[in-house]
């Protein structure tokens, strides 16, 4: 079999051994693999040719992007890894229809730069951009700071390119904002993290680049107040708002201890200490005034003393350059460092509802004490969306603790009405969350789709869907 895989890709593409050592590791270093080698197709052609000849063999493939993935969902022991950093095409930018139409190993950043220079923004924005590809970000349905605003990555996707686990490409790459035709077939394929098919292409939405941002980090007396300062900003910016993110207490003592050339926005610090940003590309907004000032930063520096003389805000910070506004989000992106330089780690990405964030913080901290006294946690979180990245350092290493520990979690988010999941996808982190908290009939359903998809199990088995006979004894 990787006789014939050099055939389709070129000798040089089909890694084995210590040449494929690299990819049989995960971001986090919680998972190690040794992959029965490391396939890089360099087209969709490729990529079918790849698939049809795995699935005659009947062996397992696992498809790779930048492999930032933080739940596990790229571990493939024994099986073929198939990478798709040399599919690096953007096909078409069209910059009157507002889309783009690129290959899923096009790095997000580089769609940010393509965007860019057509005065066009792809708002699809978070920490690893750098790296993060976009069919891995397809492939779990990824969100980041921006989702308050234009939503995540499925929202932002008009069509897909996929090759079935036998080899046969689906074409779905319309670039039609409205379809009623059917079942939504992309939508399956966003979000399952390679279990029914390889994505090779997209079509996504792009934006109208922001003129001008206005930026700050302001104090707030409750989580409360922080949501009446958002609905404020929204109310009187017409919904400009793109981010705001929630910095705890205990996330400043973090990142002043282990990135203290970052500073702190305030002395002493507060318990609520929030990041927004807004953006804007009409002229009235973003146009200097004579004496240099713009109009959408004037704007969030009046409203927010409007709201310090409410009571509603604390204290408040707003960019005046754009090496103040890279130091303030510098301090928000930095939670990745914080949370994965200390183990052992509980990591977890939940949602609730954003009236619930309080309760969610309040309830945590007493299951958690119950469970390890000395146990210590960090919280960021997407405030505008309700996504909290609430991260749990046990003071023991242990399975068993840490599992309890994710049960816990679960049970204050399933109280509040909320998700266990909400952006990094399932992997092998959650199938333990996926049988304990999932409905049973959606579970039944996933199960027949992944069948009628994938009936040999050879797309990235044994992630996101737990075992039935498991699921039954437990």
């Amino acid at each position: 079999m990787l006789d014939r895989l050099r055939a389709i890709t070129g000798a040089g593409n089909v890694l084995t051994g210590e040449d494929a050592a690299r990819y049989g590791r995960d971001w986090t270093g919680a998972y190690s693999w040794s992959p029965l080698a490391v396939v890089r197709p360099g087209s969709t052609a490729e990529v079918a040719a790849v698939m049809a000849t795995a699935h005659e063999a009947r062996v397992p493939v696992v498809p790779v992007a930048g492999n930032t993935g933080l739940v596990g969902g790229t571990k493939a022991p024994g099986a073929l890894m198939l990478s798709l950093e040399r599919m690096t095409r953007i096909r078409a930018l069209k910059p009157e229809a507002r889309i783009v139409v690129a290959e899923a190993g096009v790095v997000l950043a580089r769609l940010h730069d393509a965007a860019a220079e057509q005065d066009l923004l792809f708002p699809l924005w978070f920490g690893a951009r750098g790296s993060a590809m976009l069919g891995g970000a397809l492939s779990t349905n990824a969100g980041g700071s921006n989702v308050l605003r234009y939503g995540s990555t499925r929202g932002l996707c008009l069509g897909l390119e996929v090759v079935l686990p036998d080899g046969r490409v689906l074409n779905l790459m319309q670039e039609l904002h409205k379809d009623n035709s059917g079942y939504a077939l992309k939508d399956l394929f966003i979000g399952a993290e390679g279990t029914l098919g390889i994505i090779t292409a997209a079509t996504m939405k792009l934006v109208p680049a922001p003129r001008a941002h206005a930026t700050a980090t302001l104090a707030a007396p409750s989580l409360a107040a922080a949501l009446s300062v958002l609905n404020r900003l929204q109310e009187v910016t017409g919904g400009l708002v793109e981010a705001y993110e929630f910095m705890p207490g205990g996330y400043m003592d973090r990142l002043a201890t282990i990135r203290p050339d970052l500073g702190q926005p305030f002395t002493p610090r507060h318990e609520v200490t929030i990041l927004v940003e807004l953006g804007a590309t009409a002229p009235r907004d973003t146009e200097p005034r004579p004496d240099g000032s713009i109009p959408l930063v004037d704007l969030l520096e009046d409203t927010l003393a409007s709201l310090m003389e409410d009571g509603h805000v604390l204290d408040a910070v707003v960019a005046r350059t754009e090496a103040q506004r890279a130091t303030m989000w510098a301090r928000r992106e930095a939670a990745a460092e914080l949370a994965l330089t200390h183990g052992p780690v509980v990591d977890t990405d939940v949602c609730v509802p954003l009236d619930r964030v309080q309760d969610f913080l309040t309830r945590m901290p007493v299951r958690l004490a119950a469970l390890d006294p000395n146990a210590t946690d960090l919280t960021v979180a997407h405030l505008g969306d309700g996504n909290l990245h609430y991260t749990v350092f046990p003071s023991q290493d242990g399975a068993e603790l840490m599992d309890a520990i994710r049960a816990a979690i679960e049970d204050v988010v399933a109280e509040l009405n909320g998700s266990f999941s909400a952006e990094h996808g399932i992997g092998l982190s959650k199938l333990s969350s996926m049988r304990r908290r999932k409905d049973p009939l959606a579970l039944e359903m996933m199960r027949a789709i992944k069948a009628a998809f994938d009936p040999l199990n050879l797309m990235n088995p044994g992630k996101i869907l737990p075992d039935a006979t498991e699921e039954t004894r437990a």
